[in-house]
């Protein structure tokens, strides 16, 4: 599995480091992956690779999507991520719908208290973002979506959190 995937899913939870003020503790649990690759696919199978993580380590996970398409897409990557795995998902579609398994594909924004980690592939960062448990960003290297990153680092950053960046461009 990718270092980065692994280092930026290590969590602290409970206490945090000796010496630390609470919002160190709290900016180690939001992540901005930039990947090296252009594609919606790599976002995505980086994603997944993340979902996989989190779900392993016993966290109730989501990724956000704009898309039916992309929520398809993400639907497929994770039933056939590992032959032997079975990651228990389901696509929800509208705020209404419960999740009642371990991970959620949301068209929709998610409620904080529902979930331990939250992906975002949105081009919407969820109002409440601060008051998430954890927070992945994920951005392939292109333009639209580097600019789409930087407006939601922007946002973090006016919500008091500083995110975490772990750019593979940077190699």
């Amino acid at each position: 599995m990718d270092s980065n995937v692994e280092s930026s899913t290590a969590t602290q939870t409970g206490s945090h480091a000796a010496g630390g003020s609470e919002q160190q503790a709290r900016n180690q649990r939001y992540w901005f992956h930039i990947l090296l690759q252009d594609t919606p696919a790599a976002r995505h199978l980086h994603a997944t690779k993340l979902v996989n993580k989190a779900w392993q380590q016993g966290d109730r996970v989501c990724i956000v999507c704009d898309t039916a398409q992309q929520a398809e897409e993400l639907d497929d990557l994770i039933w056939n991520f590992s032959p032997d795995a079975f990651i228990p998902h389901s696509v929800i579609p509208d705020a209404a719908t419960p999740c009642i398994e371990s991970v959620g594909i949301l068209l929709c924004p998610p409620v904080a208290e529902d979930w331990d980690t939250v992906i975002i592939l949105s081009e919407t960062l969820p109002a409440n973002a601060d008051r998430f448990k954890r927070l992945a960003l994920v951005a392939h290297n292109d333009p639209a979506v580097l600019n789409q990153a930087r407006s939601h680092f922007k946002q973090l950053r006016a919500l008091g959190v500083e995110p975490q960046v772990h750019d593979q461009r940077k190699r």
